[in-house]
């Protein structure tokens, strides 16, 4: 009974991976405008970031398109596929769960942010604020 189980929600995610990547791509809003400069300061603070991240998930997506209105070049990591990326977050971040932003802070230190909600809200309030906008 397990494997019938196993095998009916393979094949629904097989399903409806390419429908919600479909989705992702038709519904990712426009990015906010920024000064050249503005863009390049911004892009100096996200190579601190690193979101590891499984390609179709729900939540991830939620922050993707957060990270996409935002204007925001932050390296993605395949936590699903990668092996290494996967044992990173395992390691480091203390389980595999997605998504996960790494933060690297000036002094070296790491912080391993969960749950697309506080994600969101984290890259709001450092790269989404109207003097931040140009």
């Amino acid at each position: 009974m397990k494997l019938v189980i196993r095998y009916f929600f393979r094949g629904v995610r097989l399903v409806l991976t390419p429908v919600m990547l479909v989705s992702e791509k038709l519904s990712t809003p426009k990015a906010i405008e920024r000064s050249a400069e503005e863009q390049a300061r911004v892009d100096a603070q996200t190579d601190q970031l690193a979101l590891y991240q499984f390609r179709a998930c729900p939540f991830c997506i939620k922050v993707r398109k957060e990270i996409a209105r935002l204007g925001l070049n932050i390296e993605t990591r395949d936590a699903q596929h990668d092996l290494q990326h996967r044992q990173a977050l395992e390691q480091n971040g203390g389980k595999v769960k997605v998504p996960c932003l790494l933060i690297t802070h000036h002094d070296g230190r790491e912080e391993w942010l969960y749950e697309s909600s506080d994600i969101n809200a984290w890259l709001h309030r450092h790269f989404g604020s109207v003097d931040q906008a140009a």
